[in-house]
């Protein structure tokens, strides 16, 4: 029995020494790969390492380098954070948080940008590159800071002139609702003159009417109260034309009775006549 255990445990030894072997090869072949710039062909080499061996930190921080270098910034800063994660080496530790930096500059976060390389200082200050990229990434932030304040800055600016010219926009809407309510009024009080006035023509034009009217019967009123030349008879009374009418026929017919009468008297009277022969 204890045979047996020797062997599997030294068959478990084979094996993981030929695991590690070839995680070994596999990433000195990734490593080969990515300086030839065949990145496809180095991060399949990289993946089949870290299957094989999880510990291999310089696996998943080269296969980070292979990521960055396709622009797969996303997994790359995960293979970055496995590699500072996974390793007690302060070396790795820098480079690994020292990329992550570089990832976020890409990105124009520079303020995750300087928290990553300040991780790295600490890990390594003495790494004049980090500390110039460190020094860059707080420039850099700074300016971003600034240039945030100033859009912020224009943008109350813009704000606050929108809002004024609503407030005068409003303002000249109620000042031509002003006017227009007052032209309405001036219109209505025009009205009511002209209406007044037309009235008040009305009323002259009717005083003139009464005033004629009673002009008039004042008229009629004096030919009544005037004595007539020709008062109107009473009933059964006779006109003085019809008295001078009946004096004129009776003289008439009083020289038409004298004339007859002197006639007949001229007749009877025999005349003498001499005779021609």
């Amino acid at each position: 029995m204890k045979m047996k255990y020797l062997f599997f445990a030294f068959w478990i030894s084979v094996n993981l020494f030929a695991q590690k072997e070839e995680a070994n090869n596999l990433v000195v072949e990734g490593n080969e790969s990515h300086k030839d710039e065949k990145y496809i062909a180095a991060e399949a080499q990289y993946r089949k390492a870290i299957a094989l061996d999880e510990t291999r930190t310089d696996a998943q921080h080269n296969l980070g380098n292979t990521l960055y270098r396709t622009e797969d910034y996303s997994a790359a800063s995960q293979r970055y954070f496995l590699t500072q994660k996974g390793t007690e080496n302060k070396q790795e530790k820098q480079a690994a948080f020292h990329n992550i930096g570089n990832i976020h500059m890409q990105a124009k976060a520079y303020e995750k940008a300087v928290e990553a390389y300040k991780q790295a200082l600490r890990n390594n200050p003495t790494d004049d590159e980090t500390r110039y990229n460190y020094a860059l990434a707080k420039e850099l932030l700074e300016k971003q800071k600034q240039e945030q304040e100033q859009n912020q800055d224009q943008q109350d600016q813009q704000d606050q002139n929108q809002d004024q010219n609503q407030d005068q926009n409003q303002d000249q809407q109620e000042k031509d609702q002003n006017n227009s309510d007052g032209d309405q009024k001036e219109d209505k009080s025009e009205d009511q003159q002209d209406e007044g006035d037309q009235k008040k023509e009305e009323g002259d034009q009717g005083d003139k009417e009464k005033e004629q009217e009673k002009n008039s019967d004042q008229q009629k009123k004096g030919k009544e109260d005037k004595p007539q030349k020709n008062p109107p008879r009473k009933p059964g009374q006779i006109s003085p034309e019809q008295v001078q009418s009946l004096l004129k026929a009776m003289n008439q017919q009083e020289k038409e009775v004298q004339d007859k009468v002197n006639a007949e008297k001229v007749k009877g009277v025999p005349i003498k006549t001499k005779k021609d022969w």
